[in-house]
């Protein structure tokens, strides 16, 4: 992606490179899974993954499991394996906050728009779960009295048996899995510098500030099905409203 002639936008591909006065980027984050780097990761004699690479429980049946990230997926991947396991043990780096009652559409437009408050800054965007809180439904009641979901602090390294914390403790493990969340995948946009100080990308709406041809679905606010619909809408009604010229790529 790159400026071209006459205020266009140049969108390079495998099929060729189109002309365009305005773009959609909607490639979200699901292909760039994020896993964290910690002192001895390059030791460890077992297996580490991500949970975009999770296939199912039964890939870890008589393993020892630690599960990393204090998110949805954390707490429904270890919920899941734990019944295979011949053990697990549950580390995040802060402790995990759950939320009663229901999550309806009032409370995912105020979770929306905590997110959308950081994009608005510039500033990197976190998950919208991280706002919102964990659900406390009947598997996570379940979890925490059977004491699966007994959350220890995040581990200073990792050793080639497991992982260890400075205190002195030591969790012998087999598998190691990140569920440690996704990060947006604009890297095809980075010739645009459309990156604030801060880290992020500044957003009004769908529409980047730094160069208002480009609109971000899929980023911060819209990464997730609450508000990904609604940012498509706004997106194209924006798009629409350019004068009537040449077809705009999307």
């Amino acid at each position: 992606m790159r400026a071209g002639d006459a205020g266009r936008l140049l969108v390079e591909t495998s099929d060729g490179v189109w002309s365009s006065r305005a773009l959609i980027n909607a490639t979200g984050t699901w292909d760039r899974p994020f896993s964290a780097r910690y002192p001895g990761q390059e030791t460890f004699r077992g297996r580490q993954s991500h949970t975009a690479q999770y296939a199912g429980p039964e890939e870890f049946a008589g393993l020892r499991v630690a599960v990393v990230g204090g998110g949805a997926s954390g707490t429904q991947h270890l919920l899941e394996i734990a019944p295979y396991a011949a053990a697990t043990t549950w580390a995040t780096r802060r402790p995990p906050v759950f939320r009663e009652g229901p999550f309806d559409e009032n409370a995912g437009r105020a979770a929306v728009a905590l997110v959308e408050e950081r994009v608005r800054q510039g500033l990197p965007p976190r998950s919208v779960v991280s706002v919102t809180g964990l659900l406390l439904n009947d598997a996570i009641r379940q979890g925490l009295a059977d004491g699966v979901l007994d959350r220890q602090p995040m581990f200073d390294r990792v050793t080639p048996e497991g992982v260890a914390w400075n205190d002195g403790r030591h969790v012998s493990a087999d598998v190691v899995l990140w569920a440690t969340g996704f990060r947006a995948a604009i890297d095809h946009l980075r010739p645009l510098r459309l990156r604030e100080p801060g880290g992020g990308i500044r957003l009004d709406g769908t529409r980047a500030v730094a160069d208002s041809r480009i609109h971000l679905v899929g980023y911060g606010p819209s990464a997730s099905t609450i508000g990904a619909n609604r940012a498509g809408r706004a997106a194209v009604r924006d798009i629409r409203r350019l004068p009537a010229e040449e077809p705009v790529a999307a």
